[in-house]
């Protein structure tokens, strides 16, 4: 097991928001494609600022308004829900999902948002031409976490099709292909 899956919510976040945020800080062109067909660089960005916002405001927890500079808006949001994680309290209060029950905040942030900051990670990083070292542990329990849910990830709409990869892909690999990325994707030349 790795130092990132035997971590606590909290130590995750922490970690793959540093790592986001470093991707941010490497970015120098918002318009550039990325795997995730139709985005950009910026609306992986605008993503990750934008549905934690609304899906917690929901259910009363706020976040900070994204404002124009990305990495300040990203490193606000960070830091706002990195309290929360670190606050017993906060982290234990218990959210009404509907079909996905009550969970507490705390699992809700971790397996959702942190979730998703790790994944587009990946995509980040290869659009922009920068090099990021993903969890093989992490990737390979989100990987086998996602395929169980079988057709019905992609029919949340958050997802593409499964693209097939090698017998021996590595876990990452196999992650964007369950995801529904191209794990050769190359930005075009």
């Amino acid at each position: 097991m790795s130092e990132l899956t035997e971590s606590t919510p909290s130590q995750r976040h922490r970690s793959v928001a540093a790592t986001f945020a470093t991707l941010i800080d490497g970015t120098t062109d918002w318009s550039v494609p990325t795997p995730v067909a139709e985005w950009q660089a910026g609306d992986i960005v605008d993503h990750l600022l934008t549905w934690p916002r609304e899906m917690l405001g929901a259910h009363g927890v706020a976040l900070p308004e994204a404002g124009d500079d990305r990495a300040a808006s990203f490193r606000a949001q960070t830091a706002a829900i990195q309290d929360m994680l670190d606050n017993p309290e906060m982290a234990g209060e218990i959210l009404c999902l509907g079909q996905m029950g009550d969970q507490p905040l705390a699992a809700v942030i971790d397996g959702f948002y942190s979730g998703d900051v790790f994944m587009h990670s990946w995509d980040l990083a290869k659009a922009t031409g920068q090099e990021v070292e993903l969890d093989h542990d992490s990737a390979a329990a989100m990987a086998a976490g996602l395929a169980s849910m079988g057709p019905a990830l992609q029919a949340s709409g958050q997802f593409g099709p499964p693209v097939p990869v090698a017998d021996d892909a590595g876990p990452v690999e196999r992650l964007m292909g369950v995801i529904g990325r191209d794990p050769q994707w190359q930005p075009p030349a």
